[in-house]
């Protein structure tokens, strides 16, 4: 069997295995096996198994995950996450489509300290729908504003606040145009007085300083990402014992949800590296690279092609399996492109925006949107359809946003370049 259709079998093994319903890790990990054995044989195989799991888990780099996991779970656990939606809406809720406005909102203060876009649209689903409904707003409207919403502004760190803030404008525009409509039926929630307010606003006042001591820390080269996040650890569970809304249960919560969600993650990551590995011994992603490179395509074409690519993908797997996946046959492909002239490294933030931006539209878009299945669980007894009918004004927007990202690379990387001036 030649190296290329071993790869093609390793990528039927696993999409059998998905439809199976069996775990990614699993699947993913099953076929890069499979591969390797039959192109290297069972010693080499359990040989790179053993360095593969020991290299993988010894990462210190990778301790930031379940410390950033921990540090959202104390900010749930605690009610500071609702406390922030609460704050924000005595602030505009008595617009009109005042509550959908704080949703967003919520969803891109709690996103930024979360860091899973998947676990805000939960978190402030059943915070903000029940408030929605019970004012009386329309179930499409609400849900499409919750699964829209969510925009993780510090992934990419710097890079992606400019793509998220537009992002959140345009949320916040399509919000303001269909709540004017005649059949709109939104009604307005009463105004909170200026001691409501400052209340409100005091109540987050913790959640704000840890914002700005983990972020700020890092966008100002004080502390590391993962000090950092070590950071937003304590101060998230010294909030919550002060506060009185921490205690050994909701602690005991946190840590298990955590150590849940860490393990799910490195098994896929021991996945993607088993089938990486075999995918690397079949020389299909340096022969991919080599033979686009050797085309007449344009190299925006190509790129159309790649983010095409991740779109499908995306309607059937998690954004953090799709990524480790396929980066390692992507990413040479891309910088092997000359797009807008761009340096190795602007061109490899740039494409990191746009991978995380198209990521997140698949996470909305029908037929599948995970963010959508998600709030819509949270959010019985709408109909998913009706959902989906909502979410159709906020994917247009998302469109948009991302073709200007396409052709106007600066959007990325303009706050990156004043931030760190010694880059590019």
């Amino acid at each position: 069997m030649s190296p290329t259709l071993i790869a093609i079998s390793m990528f039927v093994v696993m999409l059998l295995m998905m439809a199976a319903r069996l775990p990614l890790a699993a699947a993913m990990g099953v076929a890069g096996l499979l591969g390797f054995a039959l192109l290297a044989g069972l010693d080499p195989l359990l040989s790179a198994l053993k360095g593969t799991t020991m290299a993988r888990l010894s990462v210190y780099e990778l301790s930031i995950i379940p410390l950033f996991l921990l540090m959202g779970q104390l900010t749930v656990k605690s009610g500071l996450s609702a406390s922030l939606f609460r704050a924000i809406t005595t602030c505009v809720g008595h617009l009109k489509g005042g509550l959908a406005f704080a949703s967003v909102l919520s969803c891109a203060a709690f996103g930024a300290i979360c860091g899973s876009s998947v676990a805000t649209a939960a978190t402030v689903t059943q915070v903000a729908f029940p408030e929605m409904k019970a004012h009386g707003y329309p179930d499409r409207l609400s849900t499409a504003t919750l699964a829209s919403g969510e925009q993780n502004i510090a992934k990419l760190f710097v890079a992606a606040i400019v793509p998220a803030m537009i992002a959140i404008a345009g949320y916040l525009l399509v919000i303001a145009i269909l709540v004017r409509r005649p059949d709109a039926a939104v009604p307005l929630h009463p105004k909170a007085g200026w001691r409501a307010r400052r209340q409100a606003l005091r109540s987050i006042w913790p959640l704000m300083s840890i914002f700005l001591a983990v972020f700020g820390g890092i966008y100002f080269g004080i502390i590391t990402p993962t000090e950092a996040a070590a950071v937003g650890v304590a101060g998230s569970g010294l909030a919550g014992l002060t506060h009185g809304t921490l205690g050994r249960h909701e602690i005991a919560a946190a840590v298990l949800a955590t150590a849940e969600t860490t393990a799910m993650i490195f098994f896929i990551f021991l996945g993607a590296d088993l089938m990486n590995a075999g995918l690397a011994l079949t020389q299909l992603p340096a022969n991919i690279a080599q033979w686009i490179g050797a085309q007449t395509i344009a190299p925006l074409w190509i790129l159309f092609g790649v983010l095409g690519l991740y779109l499908l993908l995306s309607s059937v797997m998690d954004e953090l399996s799709m990524v480790i996946l396929t980066i390692p046959v992507v990413y040479p492909i891309i910088m092997g492109l000359d797009l807008w002239g761009l340096n190795p490294q602007d061109q490899a933030i740039w494409f990191g925006i746009l991978i995380l931006m198209v990521v997140q539209f698949g996470l909305v878009a029908p037929p599948v949107g995970l963010n959508v299945m998600i709030v819509n669980s949270l959010a019985k007894p709408c109909s998913i359809s009706e959902t989906y009918r909502g979410v159709l004004p906020f994917l247009l927007t998302d469109l948009l946003r991302i073709i200007a990202l396409i052709f106007f690379p600066v959007l990325s990387l303009w706050l990156v370049r004043a931030v760190y001036p010694t880059i590019g």
